[in-house]
């Protein structure tokens, strides 16, 4: 069962959220709340699977409170699934380096949020990684300059070079097909990869590879 935290200043489209979220058999709304602060305490309280975020909220705005619940250095990183009424870029590049997993627009379908609330709880990025490329490298120059060189990344040759075809946007598949490999190798690859440089999702490992100058 998932668990989900509903986090949005507007009563109607929170309550709107957890109607929907209730009404699936694999998931369940573990609380509701409309202001930053509380999504905060809540979380780490609740402890759920996946926090739903707006972005514009009172008190602490969801991308602060993301980074409080999902950022860099935090112990025990709750999921964030961030959803907003605004698609500016600059919310999106935010919310990623704050630390969401994913990012949505609230005049979504519902089973759009449903996906990225199941595909946010899976492990993954809720993002093509066409996608992540172009934000990513839009806002690159800012997220580059950062303590350490190419050298100090803790990877073999190939699962570098795995990394870097991650940050470039491609597919487990392109890159299967990049490098002769099966898709389940590959998978493999992207698993240590994470594990090893202690990233959550994809969306972390091409902004760790630009940061480390990886990549252009």
């Amino acid at each position: 069962m998932i668990r989900v935290l509903v986090c949005d200043d507007q009563a109607l489209i929170r309550t709107g959220f957890a109607t929907i979220i209730d009404a699936q058999p694999d998931m369940t709304v573990a609380g509701e709340c409309g202001d930053g602060v509380t999504a905060v305490r809540l979380a780490r309280e609740l402890q759920p699977d996946v926090v739903v975020m707006d972005v514009r909220m009172p008190g602490l705005t969801g991308i602060e409170a993301t980074a409080r619940l999902a950022g860099a250095g935090v112990a025990r990183p709750v999921k964030v699934l961030v959803v907003t009424t605004f698609n500016l870029d600059e919310y999106v590049y935010e919310s990623l380096r704050a630390g969401a997993s994913g990012f949505l627009l609230k005049d979504a379908p519902p089973a759009q949020l449903l996906h990225g609330i199941r595909t946010v709880a899976g492990g993954a990025a809720l993002l093509a990684p066409e996608v992540t490329r172009e934000l990513v490298g839009r806002y690159a120059a800012r997220i580059r300059p950062a303590a350490g060189a190419p050298d100090d990344v803790p990877l073999s040759a190939r699962e570098l070079e795995v990394l870097c075809l991650i940050a470039n946007g491609l597919s487990n598949s392109e890159i299967a097909a990049a490098l002769v490999i099966s898709h389940e190798t590959v998978k493999t690859y992207v698993s240590r990869i994470l594990t090893k440089l202690d990233l959550r999702d994809r969306v972390q490992a091409v902004v760790y590879a630009y940061r480390r100058g990886l990549v252009t």
